[in-house]
């Protein structure tokens, strides 16, 4: 045999005593088989700014130690065919024969992949994870997992019923000091989590903006059929398309984009899967653009255990394009202190002193000055490169593709940020209190 991936295939299918032959082996039972030591095969679904940028960078940070490489690129504008296959040329950790395929039937259609990177238009992602789940594909899939709760419901119910690897763009659960937070917290040293604040504010009138490609691209260069999905069938947009971010049901903007990575961290601290419940304003206050998503967002959630209402928190989310003043901010507040995780630093600030405490026949109550482990800063440009990160998550998904184990964020991860991020949205473009039933696993308006 021509190397030990063609012996075990050829060994395994003897063995059943079914004849040889390209078309005898489906792509599912020949990934079963694969040993510790072959080449894992990885397709690209959508080849966009984010994975050029950081996912593919990521990726080469790894691929010669663990065997990965890519095989091959599904995008339905053949712009981004030949840009990927332009990119991936004189790369280490791509094939020599890089295949472009027009659609994910083409590219999932084929036996010579082992996994994929979803890295397409928001709304896009929960439905091709639950296809290339179904296709018996390991699938790391970038956030926001959903941008609709039928949607996220498809994606999870499909992954659950497979046996297939799915990391979620959450890369912050492969961060040092996101994982000394949380081990922080729930040590029980920093008491009860009593508010959290977060911020991600930039001054972008560019941001999501693409104005040289929507001159350029053309419709008969593409899909617009497939690229709608499930939406509503409208007249062709290339600013949808190539701004999707700044147009609902394409996107939810903020809360998809940012706050996913944000509200992520305080269901993994806090171990609630979802809030109870939310209210949300904002709107298109500066950049009047034409685009439909806010530029200017805010949310207040409550959280705690729903069969306990005299216990919880707050989440306090605050986002805007127009000014850049507070950055990127995460603030853990407990009655001892808190956590700031732009600095990695856990402080007494804020907590109870002892005069305060001494007044009312009480102790104080001051959480020790220390140090988180050392990360690099959130970037909020639009293009990080491979950021430490997300080059972390990339090798854990790569790990877990060998070893068969959990990712650090699974596919119920990217479902229950899903929920707070609809439930946000719902809030912010119907004007009403938005709850969760956590038994119905529904969303209400009230």
């Amino acid at each position: 045999m021509s190397n030990r991936r063609d012996f075990i295939k050829s060994a395994a299918l003897a063995t059943a005593g079914v004849a040889l032959g390209s078309n005898a082996f489906s792509a599912s039972s020949y990934r079963r088989i694969l040993g510790a030591n072959d080449r894992v095969r990885v397709g690209i679904i959508g080849f966009s700014d984010r994975f050029k940028s950081s996912l593919a960078p990521s990726f080469g940070d790894h691929a010669k130690k663990m065997n990965f490489e890519f095989m091959g690129v599904s995008d339905i504008w053949s712009r981004r065919r030949n840009e990927a296959a332009q990119y991936m040329k004189d790369k280490s950790y791509a094939s020599k024969d890089f295949v472009q395929a027009k659609n994910n039937d083409e590219l999932l259609g084929r036996k010579d992949v082992d996994a994929v990177i979803i890295s397409t238009a928001d709304f896009q992602h929960a439905l091709m994870c639950a296809e290339a789940v179904k296709s018996g594909r390991d699938v790391y899939v970038e956030k926001p997992f959903a941008e609709s709760l039928a949607d996220g419901k498809a994606a999870i119910k499909a992954v659950e019923a497979s046996k297939q690897i799915v990391q979620v763009g959450s890369q912050r659960r492969s961060a040092p000091n996101y994982h000394a937070a949380n081990e922080f917290i729930n040590s029980g040293k920093f008491g009860d989590i009593t508010t959290v604040e977060m911020t991600w504010n930039v001054n972008q009138p560019g941001r999501w903006r693409r104005p040289e490609l929507v001159s350029q691209i053309r419709q008969e260069d593409t899909d617009w059929d497939r690229f709608l999905m499930n939406r509503p069938k409208v007249a062709w947009n290339p600013r949808y398309y190539l701004e999707y971010r700044l147009f609902y049901p394409y996107s939810s903007g903020i809360p998809g984009q940012w706050m996913a990575h944000q509200i992520d961290t305080v269901h993994w601290f806090s171990g609630l899967d979802a809030p109870r419940s939310v209210v949300a304003n904002g709107g298109v206050y500066t950049w009047k653009d034409g685009r439909t998503n806010a530029d200017t967002f805010s949310a207040a959630f409550d959280y705690g255990p729903f069969d306990q209402k005299d216990k919880g928190f707050q989440v306090i989310y605050s986002s805007r394009f127009n000014n850049s003043a507070g950055g990127v901010k995460e603030y853990y507040y407990s009655n001892a202190g808190m956590i700031n995780l732009d600095t990695n630093e856990i402080t007494p600030e804020g907590g109870l002193r002892s005069r305060e405490a001494q007044a009312m026949g009480m102790k104080e109550n001051l959480l020790p000055k220390m140090s988180l482990s050392a990360a690099a800063k959130i970037e909020t440009d639009a293009n990080t490169g491979s950021d430490p990160m997300t080059s972390l998550h990339m090798q854990n998904w790569m790990e877990c593709i060998r070893s068969r184990k959990e990712t650090n964020a699974p596919a119920r991860v990217g479902f229950n940020h899903s929920v707070a991020n609809i439930m946000a949205t719902t809030a912010l473009h119907t004007g009403k209190k938005v709850t969760w039933d956590p038994k119905k696993k529904e969303i209400i308006a009230s």
